[in-house]
């Protein structure tokens, strides 16, 4: 990928030059099919991959049997990290959401970049950081809004992070299923339904197959309580 097309916000986008390219020269490169499982929760195993031109969704196991979404990740974007830098087992399961291209680095590959490079380092201890401080919002925001809110927002943050623009609105074609959804937000799969068809109704999203469509960005930020 050209240099301006990694994301601001991921690893990649985060590098100098000269450390982006040490990190992708150490990694296997590998192409992968939609709906692939590339980490798997509970899995002793060491290595990270880096998100060459990808799109990933992250899910953990409930106790009742159901996967809750955590996280969507994008090109640039690296996965694993947790388990290359303690050691302990997989903490999530990372699935691809379509046809994807990834390199595959191994535990003493990544950690030695890291070492070689401080600027890498500090840059991975920020990601990890911003990812714990994510989490710690998604909390709050469960236990202090109504379900419509915490819709609203979730759909709000994924059409800013993830969403393409068009004339019907800004498009996110993630696939994703209701349940996943719930998930996100916190709420009951039933909650979620009445919420986005609310939503529907005031016009301010559509959906579709596969898709959500943003219709009013600035009625969504207005419930989404973000002005």
């Amino acid at each position: 990928m050209e240099e301006a097309a990694w994301p601001p916000g991921t690893l990649l986008g985060r590098l100098r030059a000269s450390a982006r390219e040490r990190l992708l020269s150490v990694g296997v490169r590998r192409s992968v099919k939609e709906a692939q499982v590339l980490l798997r929760e509970g899995a002793l195993e060491s290595h990270v991959i880096l998100l060459d031109d990808a799109l990933v969704k992250v899910t953990v196991s409930l106790s009742d049997g159901r996967h809750a979404l955590l996280a969507i990740r994008v090109s640039g974007d690296i996965v694993g990290e947790i388990s290359a830098l303690n050691g302990t087992p997989r903490t999530a399961t990372v699935t691809t959401c379509r046809p994807s291209i990834i390199r595959i680095i191994h535990r003493n590959a990544f950690r030695a970049v890291l070492h070689d490079n401080p600027e890498a380092a500090l840059e991975m201890a920020g990601i990890v950081a911003d990812r714990l401080r994510w989490a710690n919002r998604r909390r709050i925001d469960f236990t202090s809004y109504p379900v419509r809110v915490r819709l609203a927002r979730v759909l709000w943050e994924l059409a800013v992070a993830y969403g393409r623009r068009s004339p019907r609105g800004l498009i996110i074609d993630i696939r994703l299923t209701q349940d996943e959804l719930a998930t996100l937000c916190g709420a009951a799969e039933i909650s979620l339904q009445k919420a986005l068809g609310g939503l529907r109704a005031d016009g301010i999203v559509a959906t579709g197959y596969r898709e959500i469509v943003v219709r009013d960005g600035k009625a969504l930020r207005s419930i989404a309580d973000l002005d």
